[in-house]
């Protein structure tokens, strides 16, 4: 159903989340009340084949350098809102728009860029008179793991690992902007040189609407070794050791409700926004999941399970690790904290085990899950096609264990079962270590639908799984947060982010666990751990 028939009896503002993902531009429409209206996506690889990515990136030979084109998020904006004045969007009633964009990609502008972005002419799409805007036209992102040199400078510079992790809340990690900054700054001087301004894809992201650079915030801007993370400030040491004159080239932090701007007058003129529709700050991937789940209290735990999975919660004070998980900024707690754990080898390696071991078939995937036990018979497998970040910066490649911990053949279903259960076994050790004990387990993300899936989960957590009726949590949580910080803007004050800004579409039940499974898996919980530290050395 087109959105001007949903809501063409409501003359209420709206409000549009943003999501520029790894593989697609999600975007989701809610009213006052929280409820989605509308949803619209665009699929970089099949809107935009000229850009030749495959999952939206480019991977280089090397096996560890993963980029992809910022001018093709420029373009795919243009696609989006094209298509939704032609689907009748209500646009001109959208009072705030807020965003999310893949966590840790930087996007790098040279001299002019503003300028650029200030003075579009409406009667052009954003893509032709933006392709010259940048400095260097590789944006390096979440699966770069080509920086381990860098990440170790910044490690000699700052004290070690835990004094790293301490100051900006995570250690040095190959994928953190500050990281990918030193290294473009150490083989590209003079492009560094020409660069005016560093943006997240969030933030550029949002320079896009309003039509000038914009301003991080804590829940991005921590996922970056840059930022101090108690004072939510950029970290004079950090910048020191990453690369000359970098404040300047990274702009101000702000609060992540704060009001940026009001949308530029080209999206106005061009595609009928109302002038005094008003951008609040975006954020991260994460961070917006979390929003869009209403994760507050002690013990409400997410488990995203996406291009990379992701394990989140809130949390009231930070506890960084050297070893394993993230803290960044609450981005609906301007005093809180959100602690992550992120896996590499989310649904990609799901998708390769389903291609390698099921026929490309899900269905049969599942079947080959169920035709196996819980527990593997005691098999155990560790599954990295991609360097693997949790708990430490493992090298791609596939270990498998038996019943007596020495290397072992599975079966194409032990396969199967041993991809699943290994990943959720890491999730439950990593999020213990770091205080996170779940009371509330939801299940977010594109493989949330799964429910075999769910059901390990359930099992090897031992609670019961609850899901949301919309899958899209980052634009859903943009969404809600444009709501919010719209608030916010109106009381001329911070408002609690639950007060106004709860989503109204309920949780439901997916998965109840299996108490004799869970006990079980509870006893194969330290020997998946000695074998993980075996497969680390």
């Amino acid at each position: 159903m087109k959105p001007e028939r949903i809501i063409k009896h409501a003359r209420q503002q709206l409000f549009l989340g943003l999501d520029f993902s790894t593989q697609g531009l999600k975007s989701t429409l809610i009213d006052r009340a929280g409820q989605v209206k509308a949803e619209m996506a665009v699929q970089f690889d099949a809107a935009l084949p000229e850009f030749k990515t495959r999952g939206g990136v480019h991977r280089q030979a090397d096996g560890l350098t993963v980029t992809a084109p910022p001018l093709m998020w420029v373009a795919a904006l243009d696609v989006l809102l094209t298509r939704m004045r032609k689907d009748r969007w209500p646009l001109a009633r959208i009072a705030a728009i807020s965003g999310s964009g893949q966590q840790h990609g930087s996007v790098y502008l040279k001299h002019g860029a503003r300028a650029a972005l200030g003075t579009l002419n409406h009667r052009q799409a954003l893509r032709e008179q933006l392709a010259d805007i940048f400095s260097f036209d590789r944006s390096p992102i979440w699966m770069d793991s080509s920086t381990t040199r860098q990440c170790r400078q910044r490690d000699a510079a700052l004290g070690g690992a835990q004094a790293v992790a301490q100051l900006t809340g995570s250690r040095s990690y190959e994928r953190f902007t500050g990281n990918q900054i030193a290294k473009f700054y150490e083989q590209h001087p003079d492009l560094y040189a020409a660069t005016e301004h560093i943006a997240l894809v969030s933030s550029f992201a949002a320079s896009l609407l309003i039509g000038d650079y914009a301003p991080l915030e804590p829940g991005d801007g921590a996922g970056m070794n840059l930022m101090n993370i108690r004072t939510r400030d950029w970290a004079a040491s950090a910048l020191r050791c990453t690369a000359p004159g970098l404040a300047k080239r990274l702009g101000a932090i702000v609060p992540a409700h704060q009001v940026i701007g009001n949308l530029s007058r080209y999206f106005v003129q061009r595609y009928g926004f109302a002038p005094q529709t008003t951008v609040i700050a975006f954020s991260g991937d994460n961070p917006n999941s979390l929003a869009a789940l209403g994760l507050a209290r002690s013990g409400d735990i997410a488990i995203s399970l996406g291009t990379s999975d992701t394990v989140f919660g809130a949390l009231s004070a930070p506890r960084p690790s050297a070893s394993e998980g993230h803290i960044f900024g609450n981005p609906i707690n301007p005093r809180g904290y959100m602690v992550l754990i992120c896996y590499k080898n989310g649904s990609l390696t799901r998708e390769w085990a389903r291609d390698e071991y099921a026929h490309s078939s899900w269905k049969a995937f599942a079947e080959e899950l169920a035709a196996t036990p819980p527990g593997n018979g005691g098999r155990i497998g560790f599954y990295f096609k991609e360097p693997e970040i949790t708990p430490l910066a493992l090298k791609p490649g596939i270990y498998r264990f038996g019943p007596s911990s020495r290397p072992a053949w599975f079966t194409r279903a032990q396969n199967i079962r041993a991809v699943v259960e290994g990943q959720f076994l890491s999730m439950r050790l990593h999020s213990g270590n770091l205080g996170l004990e779940p009371h509330t387990l939801l299940a977010t993300g594109g493989a949330s639908v799964n429910s075999s899936l769910l059901q390990v989960m359930a099992d090897v957590f031992g609670r019961e799984v609850l899901v949301s009726r919309q899958s899209n949590s980052a634009s859903l949580g943009a969404a809600l947060r444009a709501l919010h910080g719209w608030h916010c803007w109106r009381a001329r004050k911070f408002v609690p982010f639950a007060n106004v800004a709860q989503p109204a579409s309920s949780f439901r039940a997916a998965a109840e666990p299996d108490r004799s499974r869970h006990r079980l898996y509870t006893a194969l919980l330290p020997r998946y751990a000695q074998l993980e530290q075996k497969v680390i050395s």
